[in-house]
């Protein structure tokens, strides 16, 4: 599988160092990193009416990665450093698997503005060197915003780099497609539950915001022409699968597909409808039963009834523009 991997769609669940937060807000207070944050969470909230605490103050806690191959399959999902959740391990282990498996292209929704920053600084924090990162210059750096494919934000391939504004987020796109999107909790009560005792449930949160954006990153390569509409349709049957295999032994997936709604396709849909009318129009049971309120019309021998006129059943064929376009392979 080393070589195969293409694609890493990944999200991460973070919590704020509360002993880092008091040293830097509130030097000499002798605040407790519990009051620490709290303090600096009542400050953000009078701000923005957000208690979420800027990344620079946090550590990841879950990360959870889901491995693809040239043809967008999905191969694997994992939680690292489950069930132990030790942020350094969770860093160490996220840069390892991307050099191990030859710097796949990074899939993330909003990952330019967090999600790969705070594994960044986590790195930073635990001295671990990201070299081959951090190599290159001007636009060839795989950090640079506009290299897609060293990192794909789907974010920013829906809103022209920041150019709209995607209300909704990730909730919304996921749901777009049917998919269940936010479910129980979001990142503002990570913080809590996390303080609660609930790690496994921060990383099973964080495993269904991974199958939510493998499935809107699925219909981005539909946008971009990367896939046909059918190459996809069979591609989110092979992950259900995939998903429905594993769901006896995790609680997230059985959660994921009790919310599990399926993608309605509009051409499909009118089709049948119109087959439907069309049907309808060609049955001789229908005409002269007195439906509309008038009586119907006696027959006898002598005189046949004529049947209803033919419908004309032509409707307009639904046609497949997207180009069978070959996949980015590593």
């Amino acid at each position: 599988m080393t070589q195969s991997v293409t694609y890493l769609v990944f999200d991460v669940e973070s919590v704020a160092d509360g002993d880092l937060i008091a040293k830097v807000r509130y030097p000499g207070e002798g605040l407790t990193p519990a009051e620490a944050i709290a303090r600096y969470q009542s400050e953000i909230f009078e701000k923005s009416g957000t208690t979420f605490i800027p990344h620079t103050f946090q550590i990841p806690i879950a990360v959870v990665i889901a491995k693809l191959d040239a043809e967008f399959r999905m191969l694997d999902l994992v939680s690292l450093d489950e069930p132990h959740f030790r942020s350094h391990v969770i860093t160490a282990n996220f840069w390892k698997g991307w050099d191990m498996y030859r710097r796949p292209t990074w899939i993330t929704f909003n990952g330019r503005s967090f999600d790969l920053p705070i594994m960044e600084m986590a790195a930073f924090r635990y001295g671990i060197s990201l070299a081959k990162w951090f190599s290159g210059s001007g636009y060839k750096a795989l950090r640079n915003r506009f290299n897609s494919e060293a990192h794909l934000d789907l974010q920013d391939l829906l809103t022209n780099f920041g150019a709209a504004r995607l209300n909704g987020g990730l909730n919304l796109a996921a749901q777009l497609l049917g998919k269940p999107g936010k479910m129980g909790l979001n990142g503002e009560a990570v913080q809590q539950k996390y303080d609660e005792g609930g790690k496994m449930e921060i990383s099973d949160y964080c495993r269904c915001d991974v199958l939510d954006t493998y499935f809107v990153f699925l219909r981005c390569m539909v946008l971009t022409g990367k896939l046909t509409l059918e190459q996809e349709i069979e591609l989110v049957q092979q992950a259900k699968d995939f998903i429905q295999q594993r769901a006896d032994d995790c609680q997230a997936y059985q959660d994921y597909l009790g919310q599990w709604g399926e993608w309605v396709d509009p051409w499909e849909a009118e089709a049948v409808d119109e087959a439907d009318e069309n049907a309808d129009a060609s049955d001789p049971s229908e005409s002269g039963d007195g439906n509309d309120g008038s009586p119907a019309q006696p027959t006898t021998d002598s005189e046949p009834t004529s049947s209803p006129a033919e419908a004309d059943s032509t409707a307009d064929p639904q046609t497949d523009s997207a180009a069978d376009v070959t996949p980015k392979t590593p």
